[in-house]
């Protein structure tokens, strides 16, 4: 098949997991009311985020090895349409077959059709972002196919008729008790004495899935990466759950997004010192699967890979924006960010949380189809800093919000209130004498936070502003008028 996905295009509404119901801001305040749900996020970030700082710790060359992983994600986007027709060409010589997907409307027709033609009415599922990404699940049940999700957190999940949370540990919001729970009232067989003991929870299972692996004729798995160069595709995981998948059944389908591709084993040694240190804290992932092609009489005889485009053209056609394309998804950013500790990923309203989710779910869809998720941020830079391709997620947010802000202005002849606020100032401000005018101004605010030292209300159309922050009391004396004292 053809490399050309034609003109570069979003990702189409009514569809998959990329656009929330609600804005970020209105499904926060539900989420911030949660006090368990914030003791939940705080106690498994906290515990991520120490164990990732151990083990970086340990490599005097980490700073190398990011700008490495940055500067082979950068020189591969550039020659994207080489590397996926070698991947192509690599695949299909290995007896493997390749199906290119313009959104996601076109993945699940092509993986439907795939499992159709088994004559399976159930398939196993590794954890796959891509596949959530498109609505797979929806789009196979809605077949008549049953979906039984084999990772641990994505089974919790599933079992709750819950939506993830965490690009790495989807069941983030959950406790054991909650889980434990979720358990008895879903499980079917499970034993009424189980426990909410982490052990007892994965045996429970362990034994749940076991019979689903050993009957399945079809898998479906997403790839962590897809080597060019000799059409492998690679799965990494703590379980093990996802290798069962990836070896007992006949077929397997295999989702991939176009970004996912490297060129050459040498780059892919890059990205498996970094990945495992920046989202699970562990030196190297406890299993890592590839498979090339298909091997008669080894795993699966019939092996597919469905290349995701779903908005990332329209992406990678912005030379600046589509650094969010070089993401590993290691969810690194999301266990630093202090919004997404308060507000756990629900808020989002995309399968892409966090501040990574808060710069590639809005260039997927359309910016003012994700508009609020820019502002999702306190800027803070945290994200950058650990992230291990060094992403700018803060200088990309600045520029998506500019976007919207461009978007609403032409969209409207009506100047914003903000837009009338920002003119004032900037007319204040152009001049000394009506600047010092305003700062003399400004102490009238003091009759406001007299206790608290912080203007916590403020008047419209400044409440605005107080809504969801606190100002500086102003101070008894300006600026100018302290030079002038102690200046002369």
């Amino acid at each position: 098949m053809s490399t050309d996905l034609g003109l570069p295009r979003f990702a189409p509404r009514g569809v998959g997991h990329l656009r929330g119901e609600r804005s970020f801001p209105a499904a926060a305040r539900d989420a911030l009311a949660d006090s368990q749900l914030r003791r939940n996020l705080g106690h498994a970030t906290s515990t991520i985020r120490a164990k990732r700082a151990a083990v970086v710790a340990e490599r005097a060359d980490w700073e190398e090895l990011r700008a490495a992983g940055e500067a082979i994600k950068a020189a591969t986007m550039a020659r994207l349409d080489e590397h996926l027709e070698r991947l192509e060409a690599e695949v299909t010589r290995r007896g493997g077959a390749v199906h290119w997907a313009r959104d996601a409307e076109e993945a699940n027709a092509i993986v439907t059709r795939l499992v159709a033609a088994t004559g399976s009415r159930e398939v196993v599922k590794v954890k796959s972002m891509a596949t959530r990404e498109i609505g797979l699940n929806e789009a196979l049940a809605a077949a008549g196919v049953d979906t039984q999700e084999t990772d641990l957190a994505e089974l919790i999940v599933q079992l709750g008729g819950d939506l993830p949370s965490h690009i790495l540990v989807p069941a983030i919001h959950r406790n054991r008790a909650e889980i434990r729970e979720i358990f008895l009232r879903e499980m079917p067989g499970v034993d009424p004495a189980l426990t909410d003991e982490p052990r007892r929870l994965a045996m429970a299972a362990r034994s749940y899935l076991r019979e689903r692996f050993l009957r399945a004729e079809v898998a479906i798995s997403g790839a962590n990466f897809g080597v060019a160069e000799t059409g492998s595709l690679l799965v990494v995981e703590s379980e093990g759950n996802g290798r069962m998948c990836l070896t007992l059944p006949r077929t397997l389908i295999t989702v991939m997004g176009i970004e996912k591709v490297v060129p050459s084993w040498a780059d892919l040694e890059v990205f498996l010192q970094l990945l495992p240190r920046s989202s699970t804290g562990e030196r190297m992932n406890p299993y890592t699967s590839v498979w090339t092609g298909v091997t008669p009489g080894d795993g699966p005889a019939e092996v597919h890979l469905v290349l995701l485009d779903n908005g990332r053209t329209a992406t990678l056609a912005d030379d600046v924006g589509r650094a969010a394309l070089h993401c590993i998804k290691c969810s690194a950013c999301l266990n630093v960010c202090p919004v997404y500790e308060r507000t756990g990923g629900h808020a989002y309203g995309s399968v892409y949380p966090g501040p990574i989710g808060a710069v590639l779910s809005p260039q997927l869809t359309g910016v003012e189809d994700n508009a609020s998720l820019p502002f999702a941020s306190s800027l803070c830079g945290a994200c950058y800093e650990v992230c291990p391709v060094r992403i700018d997620i803060p200088s990309l947010l600045v520029r998506l919000r500019a976007q919207h802000v461009e978007a609403r202005r032409e969209a409207s002849r009506v100047p914003s209130a903000e837009a009338v606020a920002m003119a004032a100032a900037a007319w204040t401000m152009a001049d000394p004498r009506r600047f010092a005018a305003a700062e003399k101004a400004s102490r009238l605010g003091r009759v406001f936070g007299r206790r608290s030292g912080q203007l916590t209300t403020l008047p419209p159309p400044l409440s605005a502003w107080t809504a969801g922050r606190d100002a500086p009391r102003p101070p008894a004396e300006t600026f100018r008028e302290w030079w002038a004292r102690e200046r002369g």
